[in-house]
């Protein structure tokens, strides 16, 4: 189970209100560092760093040095090669001594910038193997004027491997595969599996050690490979002796130095919960930490440290390795504050079957972030919502925490400005005039509603199992998050609750939802292929089965205006309805367990793509030349010491390019 909002659309397309417009033209701060193949990497600003403490800007610094630490940790869990190419690509770039203009090198240059951006051969979004536009022969020279054994032979083997990695299409083609027709772990690359293990056999693992009756499970599987050995299946724990060993070492020294600057008990009190919890493996262990970092309301400085989302896992179970370091922006939370406060309410007016109702909401809490570092599977894309803990149990008995990263959608929004996506995509000036006025603070709701609600809302009935959707879980628990976000976006509570001034400001979030769920994510496809990333199979399945289902009423519709394709919703209290049965649906599929009425949701609505619209989708974007995609580089802590070597200061430094960070990280956090 996956808990985690990606940008997309609406803000990341530019869509934004008329004040933040004019905010935007007020900075200079420069959004942009750099740009190649589909990707845009973007820096963002980190306001109210200076006011912080001393000795909270000490525990962000070592958190972020925490974060970093891991770093090597997410590249081996992509693919079991990754750090070897790394290593050999960075080496040709640093050590090239000919013309980088030549089209051989940018050509290099460009996979490389993929690769980091990936962590790894394969592309974050769709996991297909990124494909090489320099030469075999430009490849193996480098090579061997950088392999110091290649005089004596010795790198030969090494050479091939790399050179298979990186050229052929066939080896490792796809990161994590979702065909429920395939073995979904033999045909992903990811390395949370033994080559030699099925999917058949991993599944009957698990079910042979799962209790159905214990009402307080572990999160199976997180924090682990599974392997074969001498015919026999094991995990490998992810530990301070075990699994990535060397690199948890490091994370645990500077969580234990941030320990030593906590804001209070508490924080001290889950940070030694999650370095016993590295120590050992013990995911009882974690679930203590999740419990009491759930429960810590009051500190500013917060983090996520450590294996917490599936997406990367065929079979949604195993977390991948990432880190968030931040502080609350105080006068920002009162948004969320006001919604978490008020979550019994939207739990008992939920559309859904009152059995699947949580009776009592407990500890749901909120609020709005500033990041400082992301680390891990947060970076360099990263998402701009969050909601932790992932265990229902967890999230039924104790609560849980959500957090929007405000200067993360900033960057995003602000580095959108003038790039055309509304004249080109939305249908007419009314609709666009609303979306001006209203996109923006309703894109943030319905993150808010997403993460601080949506996920915390709903139970399992008894004794189902978690992982039972198994290839799916992340696409339906996302759509079921989304489509609660988007039933409470038109209702009257927000306005009583004084977070919305106009009850058709919903519209606004309806419009880019669907139009983006249709038409305008399919610009992150290349011709010819399936939906697969969960947040994009999410999106289209809800705004696929509202399109269907409301087409007798044409309740939306896609109309044809001058040879183009626009989305028109013609009655959106009707859309509002359509969107309460889904998510009714939906939540009775995650309580039971319905796997098959879940595959058949998924593979209906979510997959398939139309290539005549997909064409015109690719081709109108190819005009507005806006990247699909987009992340950041991190600003730089820099502490500042006294003649007796202690810290007085830190201070950010915002000038570092793409490749220096990537390099320094690699110098810097090589621990594997």
């Amino acid at each position: 189970m996956t808990l985690k909002t990606i940008i997309c659309g609406g803000l990341a397309s530019g869509i934004l209100t008329a004040a933040s417009l004019q905010a935007a033209e007020d900075k200079n701060f420069n959004y942009h560092v750099d740009r190649f193949a589909d990707i845009e990497v973007l820096r963002y600003e980190v306001p109210g760093f200076n006011d912080l403490s001393l000795d909270q800007k000490k525990m962000v610094y070592y958190l972020s040095q925490a974060a970093q630490a891991g770093r090597d940790i997410i590249w081996d869990q992509n693919g079991a090669y990754n750090l070897k190419l790394r290593k050999a690509l960075e080496k040709i770039y640093s050590n090239y001594d000919g013309d980088r203009n030549d089209p051989q090198f940018r050509a290099f240059e460009k996979y490389l910038k993929q690769v980091w951006f990936g962590n790894g051969i394969h592309h974050h979004y769709s996991n297909d193997k990124f494909i090489p536009e320099f030469s075999r022969e430009f490849f193996r020279d480098q090579l061997q004027k950088n392999c110091q054994g290649c005089a004596s032979g010795k790198c030969s083997d090494m050479m091939a491997l790399l050179e298979q990695i990186v050229f052929d299409p066939d080896f490792m083609p796809k990161k994590v595969n979702q065909d429920s027709s395939v073995d979904v772990v033999k045909s992903s690359a990811v390395n949370m599996y033994d080559g030699n293990l099925t999917q058949e056999e991993v599944e009957a693992y698990y079910a042979a050690i799962k209790d159905p009756s214990d009402p307080t499970p572990i999160s199976y599987g997180l924090n682990a490979r599974m392997a074969k050995k001498d015919g026999k299946i094991v995990e490998e724990v992810y530990h301070l002796n075990g699994l990535y060993g060397p690199a948890i070492a490091k994370i645990i020294y500077w969580l234990d130095l941030a320990k030593g600057v906590a804001e209070n008990d508490a924080q001290k009190e889950y940070i030694t919960s999650l370095i016993d919890y590295y120590i050992t493996g013990d995911l009882r262990l974690f679930d203590q930490y999740s419990i009491q970092w759930a429960e810590d309301t009051k500190s500013d400085v917060d983090f996520v440290n450590g294996f917490i989302e599936s997406y990367n896992d065929p079979l949604g179970m195993t977390g991948s390795w990432e880190s968030y370091v931040n502080f609350k922006n105080r006068d920002a939370s009162a948004r969320t504050e006001t919604i978490s406060s008020n979550a019994q309410w939207f739990e008992d007016h939920s559309p859904i079957d009152p059995k699947f109702r949580k009776p009592n909401v407990k500890g749901v809490s909120a609020k709005v972030i500033n990041a400082v570092q992301l680390a891990g599977d947060a970076y360099p894309a990263c998402a701009i919502g969050i909601n932790l803990p992932n265990a229902d149990w967890i999230r039924a008995q104790h609560g849980s925490k959500s957090v929007t990263l405000e200067n993360i959608t900033e960057a995003y929004a602000m580095a959108s400005i003038g790039n055309g996506f509304n004249e080109e995509f939305v249908i007419d000036k009314p609709t666009a005039k609303m979306m001006d006025e209203y996109l923006y603070i309703t894109d943030m709701l319905h993150t808010d509603l997403h993460e601080c609600l949506g996920h915390a809302s709903g139970q399992l009935l008894p004794g189902t199992d978690p992982d039972a959707l198994k290839e799916h879980g992340s696409t339906l628990e996302e759509a079921r998050a989304d489509l609660f976000a988007l039933y409470y976006l038109a209702d009257p509570k927000l306005l009583e609750l004084g977070i919305l001034d106009n009850p058709k400001a919903y519209q606004a979030e309806y419009y880019k939802y669907m139009l983006n769920g249709l038409m305008t994510q399919l610009n992150r496809i290349e011709p010819g292929k399936d939906v697969e990333e969960a947040h994009m199979r999410n999106r289209q399945l809800i705004a696929a089965w509202a399109l269907e289902k409301g087409k007798k009423d044409k309740v939306v519709e896609l109309v044809s205006k001058n040879g183009k394709t626009f989305v028109k919703i013609n009655d959106y209290a009707k859309l509002r309805d359509l969107f309460g049965q889904l998510l009714k649906e939906i939540q009775r599929i995650k309580s039971e367990g319905d796997y098959e009425a879940g595959r058949q949701l998924v593979e209906t609505y979510g997959v398939k793509v139309d290539p005549k619209l997909h064409k015109q989708v690719l081709d109108r974007y190819a005009k507005l030349d806006i990247p699909p995609y987009r992340g950041f580089v991190n600003p730089v802590l820099v502490p500042q010491f006294n003649d007796k070597g202690e810290i007085i200061d830190i201070r950010l430094d915002y000038t570092e390019s793409y490749p220096e960070q990537m390099l320094r990280l690699s110098r810097d956090f090589s621990t594997l």
